[in-house]
Protein backbone atom coordinates (compact mmCIF):
# COMPACT_ATOMS: atom_id res chain seq x y z
CA UNK A 1 0.00 0.00 0.00
CA UNK A 2 0.95 3.68 -0.28
CA UNK A 3 1.45 5.42 2.80
CA UNK A 4 3.16 8.79 3.89
CA UNK A 5 6.30 7.87 6.54
CA UNK A 6 7.62 10.39 9.07
CA UNK A 7 11.33 9.24 8.61
CA UNK A 8 13.08 12.66 9.73
CA UNK A 9 11.70 15.15 12.09
CA UNK A 10 11.03 18.35 9.85
CA UNK A 11 11.06 17.11 6.87
CA UNK A 12 8.90 16.04 3.96
CA UNK A 13 6.85 12.66 4.29
CA UNK A 14 8.14 10.19 2.33
CA UNK A 15 5.57 8.68 0.04
CA UNK A 16 6.63 5.25 -0.64
CA UNK A 17 4.86 1.33 -1.02
CA UNK A 18 4.58 -0.74 2.30
CA UNK A 19 3.14 -3.96 3.36
CA UNK A 20 -0.64 -4.00 3.77
CA UNK A 21 -1.24 -4.16 7.56
CA UNK A 22 -3.05 -7.32 9.08
CA UNK A 23 -5.48 -7.28 11.52
CA UNK A 24 -4.42 -8.02 15.43
CA UNK A 25 -7.02 -10.96 16.81
CA UNK A 26 -9.33 -8.33 18.42
CA UNK A 27 -8.26 -5.42 15.82
CA UNK A 28 -10.09 -5.30 12.36
CA UNK A 29 -7.84 -3.15 9.34
CA UNK A 30 -9.73 -0.44 7.44
CA UNK A 31 -9.44 0.86 4.23
CA UNK A 32 -9.07 4.48 4.52
CA UNK A 33 -11.63 6.88 3.14
CA UNK A 34 -9.92 9.97 4.69
CA UNK A 35 -8.00 11.83 7.12
CA UNK A 36 -7.42 14.39 8.43
CA UNK A 37 -4.37 16.58 8.88
CA UNK A 38 -3.68 18.05 12.25
CA UNK A 39 -1.79 20.28 14.80
CA UNK A 40 -1.16 17.25 16.63
CA UNK A 41 0.19 15.44 13.25
CA UNK A 42 2.71 18.73 13.58
CA UNK A 43 3.19 18.17 16.92
CA UNK A 44 4.53 14.47 15.53
CA UNK A 45 6.35 16.15 12.89
CA UNK A 46 8.01 18.58 14.55
CA UNK A 47 9.72 15.87 16.84
CA UNK A 48 7.31 17.45 19.69
CA UNK A 49 5.69 13.95 20.95
CA UNK A 50 8.15 11.72 22.94
CA UNK A 51 5.91 9.07 21.92
CA UNK A 52 7.05 8.63 18.22
CA UNK A 53 9.29 6.97 17.25
CA UNK A 54 10.68 6.91 13.65
CA UNK A 55 9.86 5.75 11.15
CA UNK A 56 6.15 6.29 11.46
CA UNK A 57 3.29 6.62 9.40
CA UNK A 58 1.46 9.85 10.78
CA UNK A 59 -2.30 10.60 10.79
CA UNK A 60 -4.97 9.84 13.38
CA UNK A 61 -8.16 11.51 12.43
CA UNK A 62 -10.08 8.89 10.07
CA UNK A 63 -12.87 6.67 8.51
CA UNK A 64 -13.16 4.12 6.59
CA UNK A 65 -14.53 0.63 5.32
CA UNK A 66 -13.47 -2.57 7.16
CA UNK A 67 -11.34 -5.14 4.79
CA UNK A 68 -10.28 -7.58 7.43
CA UNK A 69 -11.33 -8.76 10.55
CA UNK A 70 -9.46 -10.54 13.83
CA UNK A 71 -10.68 -13.33 14.85
CA UNK A 72 -11.62 -12.45 18.03
CA UNK A 73 -14.04 -9.22 16.58
CA UNK A 74 -17.48 -10.07 17.39
CA UNK A 75 -19.27 -7.23 16.34
CA UNK A 76 -17.13 -6.08 13.12
CA UNK A 77 -17.64 -7.25 9.11
CA UNK A 78 -16.00 -6.85 6.13
CA UNK A 79 -17.47 -3.88 4.16
CA UNK A 80 -18.76 -1.87 7.50
CA UNK A 81 -18.19 1.12 7.26
CA UNK A 82 -16.38 2.96 10.53
CA UNK A 83 -14.87 6.06 12.72
CA UNK A 84 -12.74 5.30 15.54
CA UNK A 85 -11.64 7.70 18.33
CA UNK A 86 -7.91 8.45 17.71
CA UNK A 87 -7.04 6.36 21.18
CA UNK A 88 -7.68 3.43 21.07
CA UNK A 89 -8.53 1.75 24.48
CA UNK A 90 -8.20 -1.55 25.48
CA UNK A 91 -11.64 -1.97 26.70
CA UNK A 92 -10.80 -3.83 29.68
CA UNK A 93 -9.35 -2.07 32.27
CA UNK A 94 -11.09 -0.12 35.58
CA UNK A 95 -10.50 3.33 33.97
CA UNK A 96 -12.12 1.41 30.58
CA UNK A 97 -15.01 0.05 32.59
CA UNK A 98 -15.62 3.21 34.29
CA UNK A 99 -16.07 4.89 30.53
CA UNK A 100 -13.36 6.77 30.88
CA UNK A 101 -11.09 5.56 28.09
CA UNK A 102 -9.07 8.17 27.15
CA UNK A 103 -6.83 7.61 29.58
CA UNK A 104 -6.85 3.89 29.66
CA UNK A 105 -2.59 2.70 30.27
CA UNK A 106 -3.00 0.52 28.10
CA UNK A 107 -4.26 2.51 25.16
CA UNK A 108 -2.97 2.43 21.42
CA UNK A 109 -2.79 5.84 19.77
CA UNK A 110 -2.39 5.71 15.93
CA UNK A 111 0.48 8.25 14.29
CA UNK A 112 1.99 8.36 17.85
CA UNK A 113 2.63 4.52 18.96
CA UNK A 114 1.75 3.09 15.95
CA UNK A 115 1.61 3.64 12.02
CA UNK A 116 -1.53 5.71 11.13
CA UNK A 117 -3.99 6.56 8.70
CA UNK A 118 -1.44 8.49 6.05
CA UNK A 119 -1.94 5.40 4.37
CA UNK A 120 -4.44 3.30 2.07
CA UNK A 121 -5.09 0.89 4.62
CA UNK A 122 -4.87 1.47 8.91
CA UNK A 123 -5.00 -1.16 11.30
CA UNK A 124 -7.63 -0.69 14.52
CA UNK A 125 -6.54 -2.27 17.48
CA UNK A 126 -9.33 -3.69 20.07
CA UNK A 127 -12.04 -2.87 17.47
CA UNK A 128 -14.66 -3.91 19.65
CA UNK A 129 -14.12 -1.47 22.08
CA UNK A 130 -13.55 1.22 19.82
CA UNK A 131 -15.03 1.06 16.54
CA UNK A 132 -18.49 2.91 15.54
CA UNK A 133 -20.69 2.26 12.94
CA UNK A 134 -20.94 5.92 10.34
CA UNK A 135 -23.95 6.59 9.13
CA UNK A 136 -24.04 6.90 5.11
CA UNK A 137 -25.64 10.01 5.39
CA UNK A 138 -21.61 11.39 6.63
CA UNK A 139 -19.47 11.95 3.67
CA UNK A 140 -16.14 10.45 4.58
CA UNK A 141 -14.43 14.07 4.31
CA UNK A 142 -16.36 15.69 7.05
CA UNK A 143 -16.52 12.21 9.06
CA UNK A 144 -12.41 12.57 9.45
CA UNK A 145 -12.73 15.33 11.56
CA UNK A 146 -14.30 13.09 13.84
CA UNK A 147 -11.58 11.35 14.52
CA UNK A 148 -9.72 14.11 16.68
CA UNK A 149 -10.90 17.91 16.54
CA UNK A 150 -14.64 17.82 16.44
CA UNK A 151 -15.10 14.93 19.00
CA UNK A 152 -12.25 16.47 21.48
CA UNK A 153 -14.31 19.60 20.89
CA UNK A 154 -17.49 17.92 21.98
CA UNK A 155 -16.26 16.03 25.03
CA UNK A 156 -14.97 19.18 26.05
CA UNK A 157 -18.04 21.16 25.92
CA UNK A 158 -20.38 18.32 26.97
CA UNK A 159 -18.20 16.30 28.94
CA UNK A 160 -15.70 19.13 31.01
CA UNK A 161 -17.78 22.04 30.62
CA UNK A 162 -21.02 20.85 30.81
CA UNK A 163 -22.19 23.84 28.47
CA UNK A 164 -25.49 25.14 28.79
CA UNK A 165 -27.91 27.08 26.21
CA UNK A 166 -27.38 30.35 26.91
CA UNK A 167 -23.88 30.05 28.00
CA UNK A 168 -21.22 32.45 26.75
CA UNK A 169 -18.21 30.50 25.35
CA UNK A 170 -15.17 32.29 24.36
CA UNK A 171 -12.78 30.34 22.01
CA UNK A 172 -8.38 31.02 21.91
CA UNK A 173 -7.92 29.64 18.10
CA UNK A 174 -10.08 30.00 15.68
CA UNK A 175 -8.01 26.77 14.05
CA UNK A 176 -9.97 23.42 12.98
CA UNK A 177 -10.80 23.02 16.91
CA UNK A 178 -12.13 26.64 17.82
CA UNK A 179 -14.33 26.46 14.25
CA UNK A 180 -15.33 22.66 15.66
CA UNK A 181 -15.96 24.44 18.80
CA UNK A 182 -17.86 27.29 17.14
CA UNK A 183 -20.15 25.23 14.91
CA UNK A 184 -20.83 22.76 18.55
CA UNK A 185 -21.12 25.23 20.90
CA UNK A 186 -23.85 26.91 18.49
CA UNK A 187 -26.09 23.35 18.09
CA UNK A 188 -26.23 23.66 21.82
CA UNK A 189 -28.05 26.40 22.28
CA UNK A 190 -24.58 28.85 23.64
CA UNK A 191 -23.54 32.11 22.42
CA UNK A 192 -19.34 32.00 21.27
CA UNK A 193 -16.90 34.51 21.34
CA UNK A 194 -13.77 33.52 18.42
CA UNK A 195 -9.96 35.01 19.42
CA UNK A 196 -7.45 34.78 17.15
CA UNK A 197 -4.68 37.24 15.64
CA UNK A 198 -5.39 36.41 11.55
CA UNK A 199 -8.29 38.46 10.24
CA UNK A 200 -8.85 35.64 7.85
CA UNK A 201 -10.05 33.19 10.52
CA UNK A 202 -12.04 36.20 12.60
CA UNK A 203 -13.67 36.59 9.31
CA UNK A 204 -14.62 33.00 8.27
CA UNK A 205 -15.81 32.75 11.98
CA UNK A 206 -18.20 35.64 11.80
CA UNK A 207 -19.64 34.23 8.78
CA UNK A 208 -20.01 30.56 10.57
CA UNK A 209 -22.10 32.21 13.33
CA UNK A 210 -19.76 33.48 15.62
CA UNK A 211 -21.41 36.26 17.81
CA UNK A 212 -18.34 38.36 18.21
CA UNK A 213 -15.10 38.19 17.15
CA UNK A 214 -11.73 39.59 18.77
CA UNK A 215 -8.48 40.43 17.49
CA UNK A 216 -6.02 39.45 19.92
CA UNK A 217 -3.64 41.24 18.42
CA UNK A 218 -5.07 44.59 18.22
CA UNK A 219 -6.38 44.81 22.11
CA UNK A 220 -6.73 43.28 25.04
CA UNK A 221 -8.49 40.20 24.34
CA UNK A 222 -9.89 38.88 28.18
CA UNK A 223 -11.38 42.51 28.41
CA UNK A 224 -12.96 42.34 25.34
CA UNK A 225 -14.37 38.90 25.82
CA UNK A 226 -15.71 40.52 29.58
CA UNK A 227 -17.37 43.49 27.47
CA UNK A 228 -18.65 41.45 24.91
CA UNK A 229 -20.09 38.96 27.39
CA UNK A 230 -21.47 41.74 30.24
CA UNK A 231 -19.08 40.27 32.84
CA UNK A 232 -17.04 37.19 31.99
CA UNK A 233 -17.21 33.92 29.66
CA UNK A 234 -18.94 30.97 31.25
CA UNK A 235 -16.47 28.83 29.18
CA UNK A 236 -13.50 29.62 27.95
CA UNK A 237 -11.77 26.75 25.54
CA UNK A 238 -7.76 27.31 25.09
CA UNK A 239 -7.39 25.27 21.13
CA UNK A 240 -3.61 25.83 20.67
CA UNK A 241 -1.61 24.49 24.00
CA UNK A 242 0.52 27.78 24.85
CA UNK A 243 1.00 29.99 27.04
CA UNK A 244 -0.48 33.08 26.49
CA UNK A 245 -3.47 31.54 25.21
CA UNK A 246 -4.16 29.78 28.56
CA UNK A 247 -3.18 32.99 30.76
CA UNK A 248 -5.98 34.74 28.51
CA UNK A 249 -8.81 32.27 28.46
CA UNK A 250 -8.56 31.91 32.14
CA UNK A 251 -8.24 35.98 32.54
CA UNK A 252 -11.76 36.04 30.39
CA UNK A 253 -13.97 34.23 32.81
CA UNK A 254 -16.61 35.21 34.63
CA UNK A 255 -16.73 33.99 38.68
CA UNK A 256 -17.58 30.68 38.84
CA UNK A 257 -16.47 29.99 35.21
CA UNK A 258 -14.69 26.87 33.43
CA UNK A 259 -12.00 26.75 31.40
CA UNK A 260 -10.87 23.61 29.42
CA UNK A 261 -7.46 23.05 28.09
CA UNK A 262 -7.31 21.11 24.59
CA UNK A 263 -5.06 22.47 23.19
CA UNK A 264 -1.58 19.98 23.69
CA UNK A 265 1.31 22.30 25.62
CA UNK A 266 4.19 20.61 23.66
CA UNK A 267 8.59 22.04 23.80
CA UNK A 268 8.14 25.50 25.78
CA UNK A 269 4.72 25.18 26.82
CA UNK A 270 4.96 21.84 29.00
CA UNK A 271 5.41 24.87 31.80
CA UNK A 272 3.15 27.58 31.81
CA UNK A 273 3.12 30.63 34.40
CA UNK A 274 -0.49 31.03 35.43
CA UNK A 275 -2.85 33.68 37.25
CA UNK A 276 -3.37 31.46 40.29
CA UNK A 277 -4.77 34.67 41.88
CA UNK A 278 -7.18 34.86 39.41
CA UNK A 279 -8.24 31.20 39.31
CA UNK A 280 -8.81 31.49 43.07
CA UNK A 281 -10.18 35.04 43.38
CA UNK A 282 -12.99 33.83 40.96
CA UNK A 283 -13.20 30.20 42.12
CA UNK A 284 -12.21 28.89 38.46
CA UNK A 285 -12.32 25.59 37.39
CA UNK A 286 -9.87 24.16 35.18
CA UNK A 287 -10.04 21.25 33.02
CA UNK A 288 -7.63 19.33 31.05
CA UNK A 289 -9.31 17.03 27.96
CA UNK A 290 -7.83 15.02 25.15
CA UNK A 291 -9.68 13.26 22.74
CA UNK A 292 -13.46 11.56 23.71
CA UNK A 293 -14.29 7.87 24.70
CA UNK A 294 -15.99 5.97 21.97
CA UNK A 295 -19.66 5.60 24.01
CA UNK A 296 -20.01 9.45 23.25
CA UNK A 297 -20.07 9.04 19.28
CA UNK A 298 -24.01 7.51 18.91
CA UNK A 299 -25.23 11.48 20.13
CA UNK A 300 -22.96 13.31 18.05
CA UNK A 301 -23.69 11.02 15.17
CA UNK A 302 -27.40 11.19 15.85
CA UNK A 303 -26.97 15.23 16.30
CA UNK A 304 -24.76 15.28 12.81
CA UNK A 305 -26.93 12.96 10.73
CA UNK A 306 -30.31 14.47 12.12
CA UNK A 307 -29.14 17.88 10.74
CA UNK A 308 -28.51 19.37 14.01
CA UNK A 309 -25.39 20.73 12.69
CA UNK A 310 -23.49 21.08 9.64
CA UNK A 311 -20.10 20.60 9.94
CA UNK A 312 -19.19 21.14 6.17
CA UNK A 313 -17.35 24.54 6.60
CA UNK A 314 -14.86 22.74 8.96
CA UNK A 315 -13.22 21.27 5.67
CA UNK A 316 -11.86 23.78 3.33
CA UNK A 317 -9.60 21.87 1.58
CA UNK A 318 -9.03 18.04 0.27
CA UNK A 319 -5.79 16.80 -0.76
CA UNK A 320 -3.58 13.77 -1.35
CA UNK A 321 -0.93 12.02 0.39
CA UNK A 322 1.71 14.17 -1.27
CA UNK A 323 0.36 17.51 0.03
CA UNK A 324 0.41 15.94 3.75
CA UNK A 325 3.80 17.61 4.28
CA UNK A 326 2.65 21.11 3.13
CA UNK A 327 0.09 21.10 5.16
CA UNK A 328 2.10 20.12 8.57
CA UNK A 329 5.25 22.81 7.81
CA UNK A 330 2.00 25.17 7.47
CA UNK A 331 1.03 25.07 10.92
CA UNK A 332 4.81 26.92 11.76
CA UNK A 333 2.97 29.82 10.91
CA UNK A 334 -1.24 30.66 11.15
CA UNK A 335 -2.95 28.81 8.73
CA UNK A 336 -5.78 29.36 6.85
CA UNK A 337 -9.27 28.99 8.12
CA UNK A 338 -10.39 25.50 8.06
CA UNK A 339 -8.67 22.35 7.79
CA UNK A 340 -7.24 19.98 5.04
CA UNK A 341 -8.53 16.08 4.77
CA UNK A 342 -6.47 13.11 2.50
CA UNK A 343 -9.00 11.95 0.16
CA UNK A 344 -6.75 10.58 -2.33
CA UNK A 345 -4.42 7.86 -1.38
CA UNK A 346 -3.49 6.39 -5.25
CA UNK A 347 -1.95 9.62 -6.97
Amino acid sequence: MRAARLITYRQPLEVMTIPDPAPAADGVVVRVLACGVCRSDWHAWSGSDPDVILPMTSGHEYCGEVVSVGARVTRWRVGDRVIAPFILACGRCPDCAQGHQTICADQVVPGFTCDGAFAEYVAVAHADANLTSLPDSIAPDIAAALGCRVTTSWQALVGRAQVQGGDWIAVFGGGGVGISTLLLGKALGARVVIVDTTDDKLNYAKALGADAVVNAATCDAPQAVKDITGGGAHVAIEALGVEATTVSAMRSLRKMGRMVQIGMPAGDHTQMALPMDVLYSGQLSVFGTRGMPSWRYPSLLSLIAGGGIDLSPLVTRKISLNQVSAELAAFDHPTPPGVAVVTDFVS
